[in-house]
């Protein structure tokens, strides 16, 4: 009932700020705060215990009835865009005010209610036709949100290429609900679909569609340029909240629909080779939004290897270690949700600061921004997936499933062990990844005039960091909570997965993180009275010998990367420039590195210029003039007499 009353008011509330948005900045900020508010509730509501809602509406809509649906698949992911979306609300407000941005600002707000809107909608829709519809308006929402800036070349550059790769998808989805509504002779949507075996293979349409959204590699090429481009706060829902609709389009159309034998092995594999080859990428980056996006095609892919052996464990009959492992995914959509929405918010404090997002041309920020130094350690410290906080929890329920499917007999057995194994790897790769980013970034000192010049944000962008941050905390310390909510969706996936009981060791891991959360913060307040008590100095920590070190001796992102860049060269193709010292005395020398989009450049782009290539030739045929098109039309015909000619004599 709960649900029933507050998500027409949240989605009211949403439509209601496309309006507002444009002239009244706060009034706008109200209505985003209230309708998230009120999405929050309705689907906690719903995860909580609370029935599922199902409204069918008296009123056609495109020839269609509208259908909502809220059960514990739709309440899961919608609790995570109410949270980003409210979080990014207030973010905006500061960051991208009508102060700094007078010509963006307002219409930035105005798309930014239609992406959450549209983005809600998807969610709850269960009419293939409007949810095609639906996923247009999110498409075009964000195209215009990562366009902002449209002034710069490289942004719009990075809308296009957004926009083509979304519309490749949404081809693949028109496919996909067409023939599922040309064979079931209806567009409506349900579990009811399940006991269809010849829907099966439209099961690979779906991955298409959703996989291009949800940024696997390789389908990924849109995703580094688009994050990187955007505004902070989009690129924290693009990541956050965009990618996970894509999988949500996965999860549910995998519980709905019968998939194909082979459906969990490919998630599989996709999501190990996203998971190693994306945080590859990340660890070989200069430009930390760049960095950040390509650890998305990280997360993605443990998030798909869990749901990838849930597939495979209920072909099997539903086996215990396969519940685990999608639980584990599933909490690692919210987790990876929170702490990228940190780290991009944080990303954003520095780059309102500084200008630039060459990490290359940072350096020794924590001195003027403690406060976004530390939740962006917050943030490195979960998407690690260290203890004490979230990030390993749900890596560890992964792991856990993992461990019980090695154990097991089968196939499945011989595939946990290689995925582990690669998964362990990543998760190393994402630690060093994150070390060089704090460590460029934070540390050290300055390596430019802009980043001499900082001060840390004001309250409306340090507010929501804090909000994500204590959600992070929340989850590690206490992950029995939010156990019931995972259960919920799990149980609404697959029919009879919702009982798996908590795991004992669940509690004792909540136990443990706060010890070892205790104990950190004790060692760091005894560590910084003793420091403060001998006299804190401050002085280069090494200089080689030089009378007169300067900020470029220091290590340069090129150097942390350089040993795990030389083991996926055969990925990353990096480009160099050397410009080597010459004479007695030289003036200077010159080393410069480039990791190209590979996918992109070297393959997608070679094979769309070919394309072009032979478009070109083909419209020189078409000439205008009449007596060569009899010329073909004759050719054809004679080459057609001779393949019966063959064809006869054979």
């Amino acid at each position: 009932m709960m649900a029933g009353m507050l998500l027409p008011v949240a989605l009211l509330g949403l439509a209601t700020g496309i309006v507002t948005g444009p002239r009244w900045p706060r009034v706008w900020l109200a209505l985003m705060l209230a309708g998230s508010a009120a999405a929050l509730v309705a689907a906690g509501s719903v995860l909580a215990g609370a029935p599922d809602w199902d409204w069918h509406s008296d009123f056609p809509l495109a020839g269609e009835l509208l259908h909502l649906r809220l059960d514990g698949v739709s309440a899961f992911f919608l609790a995570l865009l109410a949270v980003v979306a409210g979080t990014g609300s207030a973010y905006a407000h500061e960051y991208w005010s009508d102060q700094e941005q007078p010509a963006s600002a307002p219409r930035g707000r105005m798309w930014w209610s239609g992406l959450v809107l549209s983005l809600a909608l998807v969610l709850v829709l269960s009419n293939g036709l409007h949810f095609l519809i639906a996923w247009e308006l999110f498409a075009l929402s964000a195209f215009f949100l990562i366009t902002l800036d449209r002034r710069r070349a490289d942004v719009r550059a990075a809308g296009w290429l957004y926009l083509a790769a979304s519309h490749a998808g949404t081809l693949a989805l028109f496919a996909f609900f067409s023939t599922l509504a040309a064979r079931t002779g209806s567009w409506e949507l349900g579990p009811a679909l399940r006991d269809n075996a010849a829907l099966a293979p439209l099961f690979w349409l779906a991955l298409a569609g959703f996989g291009i959204k949800a940024g696997l590699f390789p389908l990924h090429i849109w995703l580094p340029s688009a994050h990187a481009s955007a505004p902070s706060h989009v690129s924290a829902m693009l990541s956050g909240v965009a990618l996970k609709v894509g999988v949500y389009g996965i999860v549910r159309f995998s519980g709905w629909l019968p998939v194909p034998p082979a459906a969990g092995w490919v998630l599989v594999g996709v999501g190990v080779a996203s998971a190693l080859l994306g945080i590859a990428f990340a660890f070989a980056q200069n430009d930390f939004k760049r960095l950040l996006a390509y650890c998305s095609v990280e997360n993605i892919g443990i998030i798909l290897t869990g749901l990838g052996f849930a597939l495979v464990a209920a072909g099997q009959g539903g086996a215990a270690w396969g519940r685990l492992a999608l639980v584990g995914g599933l909490l690692h959509v919210w987790n990876h949700g929170l702490f990228k929405s940190l780290l991009f918010f944080g990303a954003g404090s520095v780059l309102h600061a500084t200008g630039t997002r060459e990490m290359s041309r940072l350096g020794g920020l924590w001195r003027a921004m403690p406060w976004t130094a530390g939740l962006f350690a917050l943030g490195a410290v979960a998407i690690s997936g260290l203890p004490p906080l979230n990030g390993f929890v749900s890596e560890w329920l992964v792991y856990l499933g993992l461990f019980d499917t090695a154990t097991s007999r089968g196939p499945a057995a011989w595939a946990a062990v290689p995925a582990t194994i690669l998964l362990a790897t990543s998760g190393a790769l994402a630690l060093a990844t994150f070390v060089k980013a704090g460590a460029l970034i934070f540390l050290g000192a300055p390596r430019s005039e802009a980043a001499k010049h900082v001060h840390e944000c004001g309250p409306w962008m340090r507010g929501p960091m804090w909000v994500l941050a204590a959600a992070c905390v929340v989850i590690a310390l206490a992950p029995g909570a939010v156990w019931p909510a995972v259960a919920r969706a799990a149980g609404a996936w697959r029919p009879g997965w919702g009982g798996l009981e908590l795991p004992a060791p669940l509690f004792t891991l909540g136990v443990v993180n706060a010890t070892l959360a205790g104990l950190f913060i004790v060692a760091a307040a005894w560590l910084w009275r003793r420091a403060l008590g001998n006299g804190l100095r401050r002085a280069l920590t090494w200089d080689c010998g030089y009378a007169a070190p300067t900020a470029r001796m220091q290590y340069t992102g090129g150097s942390f990367a350089g040993i795990a860049a030389g083991w996926f060269f055969w990925i990353l193709r990096p480009e160099r420039k050397l410009r080597r010292p010459r004479g007695l005395m030289p003036a200077e020398a010159r080393r410069v590195e480039r990791i190209p989009e590979t996918v992109l450049e070297q393959v997608i782009g070679p094979a769309g210029d070919g394309v072009l290539r032979a478009s070109t030739l083909v419209r020189r045929l078409q000439h205008g003039r009449l007596q060569f098109y009899i010329l073909y039309l004759l050719g054809g015909l004679v080459a057609l007499g001779v393949l019966v000619l063959m064809g006869g004599t054979s």
